[in-house]
């Protein structure tokens, strides 16, 4: 299995509960295939640099699945056939890079909180004085 991020565009949404139930078929393929959702994210509500099968604008909604690579295939050719997926773009998860961008986090996170308890130190000592 192998982590993958797929962006979904939905159109002609025009309430959240339709979404949920679009999104919730699509997901369905996944786990069909015998996949694993890991985490959604709705991006909203966006439009088109241009129009597209006389559309204008979409729901887009970014993915994190788990997925065998030898399924992928299948899964976007099935999407084809899905009349609510407007489009689908899968790319698979670098998880060098991942584990690089995690430690950045942590890393900046720790120096924010050193500088923070300096500055807290800093301004009892003022105080003391």
């Amino acid at each position: 299995m192998k982590k993958y991020d797929a962006l979904y565009i939905f159109v002609g949404i025009a309430k959240d509960d339709a979404l949920e139930a679009y999104l919730d078929k699509a997901l369905a393929e996944v786990e069909r295939f015998g996949g694993k959702v890991l985490e959604k994210v709705s991006l909203g509500r966006r439009s088109f640099s241009r129009p597209m099968k006389k559309r204008e604008n979409g729901v887009y909604v970014k993915v994190r699945l788990e997925l065998d690579p030898a399924n992928v295939d299948a899964l976007v050719k099935r999407y084809k056939l899905v009349e609510e997926v407007f489009r689908v773009q899968i790319l698979a998860v670098d998880e060098r890079r991942e584990a690089q961008i995690a430690q950045e986090r942590a890393d900046r996170a720790e120096r924010q909180a050193r500088k923070e308890a300096a500055a807290a130190a800093s301004l009892a000592a003022k105080t003391q004085e």
